[in-house]
């Protein structure tokens, strides 16, 4: 088990954990939660060393294999599915200590690395690294692409399979749902209810802590506090706890306050200075309960928008995609021929499996792109505030948040989009207020600034413009639960029209009261609520997974490909010249093919038998044995598998070479 005893622990001169105890038991699943800068990414860095305590006890069994996904930005142009597999540590291991005994002829040692490869799973290492990266929202023609041609999100998504195809006893995972849509989302959730090593998460994310934690552990001043249960859970027992500890508080301190005022009006009087001492020792000697601290609340409204036209927006026939990628080349059209309206006061959830193309639809209509087609017609006074996945990075690092504010009332002013807000410096710094950007923090430049921080700002910049649709596209991705708290209560006060893309269940179930399901090139609404959609989702999965095996099989045991059969005349047209000339033609194909089908019959053959000794060889290996017989059983194998690779390629070509004397 993981144990921490009085653990001090100093980032600088920071204390982030101060005499914490905390023990995790094997198998647990745990979350780690905590305000933004209490010390949980530090603790995981306790747990893998990279950090050590300053004082006190802390043991992780030193058996135990630890996975977790890497931060850094894979550059490489291996291939995805390989790239995966190198992260089974491992296999990797068995695979150099293989080359290793057959270089050193070692026959002892060589049967042992043969053993270690098969018990590593070098057999299906590439099946299960492929369905991790489907799992996770890949497409099958994209196993085999570099790395280097994903974007920063899909290589992100790469370590996170990397960090899950390594085999584990402990599994830690730092805001993993950040990159993931809703279906990556549910199938990682399904993945970590079936891992059986034990589990460290740090989530934003309510609903993925309820559905794979079981104990959560809150870092709070400085000390680690368990609760058995998940995060729903645990919110239940602090309030409880919060709710008694202010009660006995609100006790001692009546008590105290009467033992007081006894030794006040007494202690100078002869005949009750006794008492009055025995009541200032009672006072010294009580233990004293604290106040309950509890942390600092974060609230915004939408100001009342000045109008909402109905209906916000039309669109008739609207094709959505993306404008040619070079001059003269064809636009990308991804969702078609869409004829719906969006009313005053609705709440629409987006939802769509990855590639579908909900942000390229809140894109057009958010107008940063153009509609390849048809007509989106807006309502008289439409003022939309847009919450874009890579709104941060739009953000000027250099600058600070009041010169963003200023730049935004500069731009509004131009656009004639003024509608009452504070324009002057002092009002501006009010308003960042009101977004927890207090005193010099108004004047820090955006780079330095967590993820957290730059969400707050844009979160103001778009309350700022009062506007009457808000289009948010994932913008829980770098929120605490605090803020994500804030802006679903902000969001259900809102009068405005509502339209959201998001993999927060939490959020979604709070904000809307409808969904448009955005698959297969159309939009429909869906019928059902998020657990409806959730079972949608593992079932399309399921049959992707169906359908990619199908292939798989029908390409192995696709029959040789035939040569082409050229056309002739009719029969009945037919010269005897010409038949005579066809019946040569033939005889010569024959005499040309017959050495080459004949070397063909012979491959398959041996591929077969070839195919028969290996799985001989493998079960002989996972049974007792000498080290001299297990050293033969892996020599062998390996003969097996390069003479098998070496027939594979003449086969194929020896069908090429039938197919060329076809035509």
């Amino acid at each position: 088990m993981i144990t921490l005893k009085n653990v001090v622990l100093r980032r600088g001169a920071k204390v982030l954990l101060d005499g914490a105890s905390c023990t995790i038991n094997p198998g647990e699943k745990v979350g780690l939660v905590g305000r933004n800068g209490a010390g949980k990414s530090s603790l995981f860095r306790l747990l893998d060393g990279v950090l050590h305590e300053d004082k006190g006890d802390f043991h992780v069994p030193q058996h135990w294999r630890m996975a977790q996904v890497a931060q850094d930005m894979p550059e490489t142009d291996m291939s995805a599915t390989q790239f995966v597999i190198e992260g089974d540590t491992t296999l990797l291991q068995a695979q150099q200590e293989v080359m290793a005994s057959e270089a050193s002829e070692d026959g002892e040692r060589m049967a042992h690395a043969y053993m270690a490869l098969h018990d590593a799973g070098a057999h299906d290492a590439p099946a299960r690294a492929q369905a991790l990266i489907l799992g996770l929202g890949f497409r099958t023609d994209e196993l085999e692409r570099p790395v280097n041609s994903f974007s920063g999100g899909w290589r992100m998504r790469l370590q996170l399979a990397r960090a899950l195809m390594c085999p584990s006893e402990l599994l830690l995972l730092d805001e993993p749902t950040n990159h993931l849509d809703l279906d990556a989302l549910v199938w990682l959730e399904a993945w970590l209810k079936r891992y059986d090593g034990t589990l460290l998460v740090i989530s934003h994310d309510r609903e993925f802590l309820d559905a794979v934690t079981s104990v959560t552990v809150h870092i709070e001043r400085a000390l680690l506090n368990r609760y058995g249960g998940n995060y729903s859970r645990f919110e239940d027992m602090r309030a409880e706890q919060m709710a008694l500890q202010a009660t006995a508080y609100s006790r001692q301190q009546e008590k105290m306050a009467h033992l007081q005022k006894f030794i006040d009006r007494f202690k100078a009087k002869a005949s009750k200075a006794k008492q009055a001492q025995s009541r200032v020792k009672a006072l010294e000697r009580m233990e004293k309960i604290g106040p309950v601290l509890a942390e600092a609340d974060f609230n915004f409204e939408f100001s009342e928008p000045q109008n909402l036209p109905n209906p916000m927006l039309a669109m008739e026939g609207v094709t959505f995609g993306y404008p040619p990628r070079e001059a003269g080349g064809e636009p990308v059209a991804i969702v078609r021929g869409i004829s719906r309206s969006v009313l005053a006061g609705q709440r629409i959830g987006i939802l769509g499996a990855n590639g579908q193309g909900k942000s390229t639809v809140v894109k057009t209509i958010a107008r940063d792109l153009q509609a390849l087609a048809g007509q989106i017609t807006e309502g008289k006074g439409l003022n939309i505030g847009y919450f874009a996945q890579q709104e941060l990075d739009v953000l000027r690092p250099a600058d600070t948040p009041l010169e963003h504010m200023i730049r935004l009332v500069r731009d509004c002013t131009a656009q004639g989009r003024l509608s009452g807000q504070p324009t002057r410096e002092q009002d501006l710094r009010s308003f960042l207020g009101n977004f927890n950007f207090t005193g010099d923090q108004v004047k820090q430049s955006v780079g330095s600034m967590s993820g957290g921080e730059k969400a707050r700002l844009v979160l103001c910049m778009i309350v700022w413009q009062r506007p009457n649709l808000l289009l948010l596209d994932e913008p829980t991705n770098h929120l605490d639960l605090a803020t994500r708290e804030a802006l679903s209560v902000a969001l259900n006060e809102f009068e405005g029209t509502v339209m959201l893309v998001s993999h927060d269940r939490a959020l979604l179930r709070a904000v809307c009261d409808e969904f448009w399901l955005v698959s297969r090139g159309g939009i429909e609404p869906f019928d059902g609520d998020l657990d409806d959609y959730q079972r949608y989702l593992l079932d399309v999965a399921k049959q992707s997974r169906e359908a990619q095996r199908q292939e798989q099989r029908e390409q192995r045991t696709a029959p040789p490909v035939a040569a082409p059969v050229v056309a002739q005349p009719a029969e009945a047209t037919r010269t005897p010249e010409q038949k005579r000339n066809d019946a040569q033609r033939r005889q010569q194909l024959a005499e040309k093919t017959k050495p080459l089908k004949k070397e063909l019959e012979q491959t398959e053959k041996r591929m077969a038998q070839l195919a028969q000794e290996k799985t001989q060889l493998e079960t002989r290996m996972s049974q007792p044995a000498t080290p001299a017989e297990l050293a033969e059983s892996g020599r062998r194998l390996k003969a097996v598998n390069d003479e098998t690779e070496t027939l594979e390629a003449r086969w194929l070509e020896l069908h090429e070479a039938i197919e060329a004397v076809g035509t």
